[in-house]
């Protein structure tokens, strides 16, 4: 056996911060969002608003987590002809918890976002999360995994529910009593002064919402081509030159 052959292969950038890997890939490399595009019912109709978008994705986010965690725990137990129902089983019950919950203690909010909390459990994210990874990766993967997809897609429907909410009323966190109670009217932001009367109403309705949504999209693809051209002008300074022989 040759000594190259003796030698380990060398672990990958992957392998050697696992957990950094799963948090960059559901936060930007694999956001479900602006990369993967599931979902996009949810994200388009209830990101109105600062507040309703990010309520929905911190319930959306907490599913993906527990559910993922739940179908890691069991994957082992499934039949391979019937892990999709079952898998559909596991998200509607949490589904149904989140659904409960939120209707005791946020009564208000529960009636805003309506048929989106129950609709959570046919969002292709979450079951696409349990079939590719939590199916196939331990507990503590899985349930991380599934947290920061649930996180990456709050991301975007913060920042697109600040877009849109800013440039069709000219607020930020408009809604937030719905979560707060009173105390939460003082947490809004009005950005233009109310006595403008301002609107823009394209902001508000299902057109304005894909307009938006394009230009985070394109927002992010710049971002990644311009962090790759830096990073590639980094390591060709860094590549030392050869001697001419």
């Amino acid at each position: 056996m040759s000594h190259a052959q003796g030698q380990a292969a060398a672990p990958s950038p992957a392998d050697e911060h696992p957990w950094r890997t799963i948090a960059h890939n559901g936060l930007w490399k694999q956001n479900p969002g602006v990369v993967q595009l599931l979902g996009l019912c949810p994200v388009l109709a209830i990101s109105t608003t600062v507040v309703n978008g990010v309520s929905l994705g911190l319930a959306t986010a907490l599913v993906m987590a527990v559910s993922g965690a739940a179908v890691a725990a069991i994957r082992h137990f499934i039949p391979n002809e019937i892990r999709s129902p079952i898998f559909l089983l596991i998200i509607a019950a949490l589904v149904t918890c989140v659904d409960l919950l939120m209707n005791a203690f946020v009564h208000p909010l529960y009636l805003t976002l309506g048929i989106f909390i129950p609709l959570i459990t046919t969002n292709c994210i979450v079951l696409a999360r349990a079939e590719a990874f939590a199916s196939k990766n331990p507990v503590p993967k899985s349930a991380l995994d599934g947290l920061m997809m649930g996180l990456g897609l709050t991301l975007v429907l913060a920042i697109l529910g600040a877009m849109r909410e800013l440039i069709g009323h000219g607020t930020l966190f408009s809604g937030a009593e719905l979560v707060f109670g009173d105390a939460g009217r003082t947490m809004v932001l009005h950005v233009i002064p109310t006595e403008v009367h301002y609107q823009f109403l394209l902001a508000s309705l299902p057109p304005g919402a894909f307009l938006a949504l394009g230009f985070l999209i394109a927002g992010r693809n710049l971002l990644d081509e311009h962090r790759k051209r830096r990073a590639a002008r980094a390591s060709t300074a860094a590549t030392p030159l050869t001697e001419v022989q």
